[in-house]
């Protein structure tokens, strides 16, 4: 039977290769996001339903929802980034710039997560699935971006344990270096990009079809029995044991 799967952030990059495998697989899928024009020509390539939505505004939010439709099996948060890449505001003192920069990454990487789960919670099917999407960068969380996602890890866990008696599943896939998007505005140098893929065991950068094989498996059938968890998809950069 065919699932019906949301995508948030699925107009580009690690969204759309995402919002492609399931419908690779037959899924109805609809993917959202904030720039229209990019998130419909996503849609009409990969055979999905597009809602314009910012998932960081809650009135957003609730129209899609309701756009959305009674049911649902899977949500794949994807929506998020690092918002310190961006062009940094000037107006206000050194706290109220923190402050703004602080608050611009909780918003887009943990607030949108939590406002479209709880918004689309309710829909759906027991054998649903939740898939958040983290980083490497909460290993280490020195910046604004790496605590936002050290939180929706935390979040997540506890998601699971709320969701797992309705028959859903919650876990967070944290990828690494991922190369073919455009997380980093421009700003990755040479130097940089050679120093990530280093410090992966098999010297390559990841993809985002790596991250989407994740998450599809998640949310199929035979991960029922993994809930609660972060699953690293980085080359080996960051271990766990």
């Amino acid at each position: 039977m065919s699932r019906i799967v949301l995508v948030t952030g699925g107009g580009n990059g690690i969204g759309k290769a995402v919002a492609a495998r399931f419908r690779a697989a037959g899924d109805t899928v609809v993917v959202t996001g904030r720039n229209r024009t990019r998130l419909e020509r996503a849609a009409a390539e990969i055979g999905a339903r597009p809602i314009s939505c910012d998932a960081t505004v809650p009135e957003q939010v609730a129209r899609m929802a309701d756009e959305l439709g009674p049911e649902l099996d899977v949500v794949v948060n994807m929506a998020g980034g690092n918002t310190d890449l961006l062009d940094p505001g000037t107006g206000g003192g050194a706290l109220d710039r923190t402050a703004a920069a602080w608050r611009a990454n909780l918003d887009a990487n943990l607030l949108s997560a939590v406002l479209t789960t709880t918004a689309v919670r309710e829909k759906l099917r027991p054998g649903g699935s939740i898939v958040n999407i983290g980083s490497i960068g909460a290993e280490y969380a020195a910046s604004s971006y790496g605590a936002a996602k050290a939180a929706l890890a935390a979040w997540t866990a506890g998601l699971s344990a709320e969701v797992g008696p309705h028959g859903v599943t919650a876990n967070l896939v944290a990828p690494g270096y991922i190369a073919d998007t455009g997380f980093f505005h421009g700003k990755l140098g040479a130097e940089r990009r050679a120093a990530l893929i280093a410090a992966t065991h098999n010297r390559r950068a990841g993809h985002p079809t790596d991250v989407a094989e994740t998450v599809f498996f998640l949310a199929s059938p035979g991960a029922r029995h993994i809930t609660g968890q972060t699953l690293h998809v980085n080359g080996g950069a960051h271990t766990t044991r």
